[in-house]
């Protein structure tokens, strides 16, 4: 879409989205708001459309209703691959609470994997090990030194809706004018935390399934709600697996050690699996890497590395496309 805002259009935040419509808010009115034909012609991803947390140009038709005309360009956007494509999760955030729960949820590669989701696009991220009053303050502190461990980069908090633990630390990192967005699986809590946090039942929680433990998840779409002291939080419907884009700078920030070790190799481009004079390989045989953290770094380069790969195959088709288009045009002119 085009980014350029014209005089007469009103700044407005997307602030959900129901498939093919969005609810957008200025600073004195909500609107019902759709894209236009034409933009959705012109669109060349899913990138291109609006998320929740963009801040969008808008016409009024209507006393409620309203044309997105244009994106404003993103400060940043959390985005995974669905299929071949790139989906924005949530535009425009400060920070990321990333949310576990101590029972089933539980996985030290999946907050990696986060992890370098958001450091990625320099949104800061924050691991909420929530429920944890379903285990004993042993257990927890021990889940909570692993996570340390791993990403001693990020801060971590122990959460418990029903008891009412650790929700005070995390409303301290929520300030006036800044976004935070949740992430995480189906059932580990995350509306429940902002229902605790915004103070009232908003958000819409299903109940404990017997047979699995887990919350069933109830939010079907993104949306932002507003804090009393100006914070906004935009909660997202759970993903239990979170496919990589274009991330290889987040990776190398989540696996800093793995990344200064590997200047010392002794080939450039080496893969840290089987070549002579490896670095890595040298440490983890030594045992200063944890094993399941180095086989997750290996996966995690082996994604963004593929990824990269698919995208320069898609450029170089692209081009090719176009040339085979200009090529036939010019022929068409030679018979008119």
């Amino acid at each position: 879409m085009d980014n350029k805002l014209e005089d007469n259009i009103e700044t407005a935040r997307v602030i959900a989205e129901h498939k093919e419509v969005y609810r957008v808010k200025t600073s004195h009115q909500e609107y019902n708001a759709r894209v236009t034909g034409k933009q959705i012609f012109n669109a060349a991803t899913r990138e291109d459309f609006p998320a929740v947390g963009d801040w969008v140009g808008i016409e009024v038709t209507d006393n409620d209703q309203a044309v997105i005309k244009n994106i404003i360009p993103r400060k940043s956007a959390i985005r995974k691959r669905r299929g071949d494509q790139i989906q924005i999760i949530a535009a425009n955030v400060d920070v990321a609470f990333i949310v576990e729960s101590v029972d089933r949820d539980y996985n030290l590669n999946r907050l990696e994997r986060y992890c370098a989701l958001c450091l990625q696009e320099k949104i800061e991220p924050v691991i909420v090990l929530n429920k944890a009053d379903l285990i004993s303050k042993d257990e927890l502190d021990t889940k909570l030194a692993e996570i340390k461990h791993r990403l001693n980069m990020v801060e971590v908090l122990g959460t418990s809706t029903s008891a009412d633990e650790g929700l005070d630390s995390l409303k301290s990192f929520i300030v006036k004018d800044k976004t935070y967005c949740f992430l995480g699986s189906s059932g580990v809590g995350k509306s429940t935390i902002i229902n605790k946090l915004i103070g009232d039942e908003i958000v819409k929680t299903g109940a404990i399934g017997k047979g699995t433990g887990r919350g069933k998840h109830t939010t079907t779409h993104r949306e932002m709600f507003f804090l009393p002291n100006g914070g906004v939080l935009i909660d997202n419907p759970g993903m239990r697996e979170v496919g990589l884009a274009d991330f290889e700078s987040g990776v190398a920030q989540v696996f800093d050690d793995f990344e200064t070790l590997s200047a010392g190799c002794k080939f450039a481009d080496c893969s840290h699996t089987n070549e002579p004079g490896c670095a890595v390989l040298e440490a983890l045989h030594a045992g200063r890497l944890d094993p399941n953290q180095y086989d997750n770094y290996l996966r995690l380069k082996k994604e963004t590395e593929f990824f990269e790969m698919t995208e320069q195959e898609k450029r170089d088709k692209d081009h090719q496309f176009g040339k085979f288009v200009k090529k036939s045009l010019k022929k068409l002119d030679k018979y008119q």
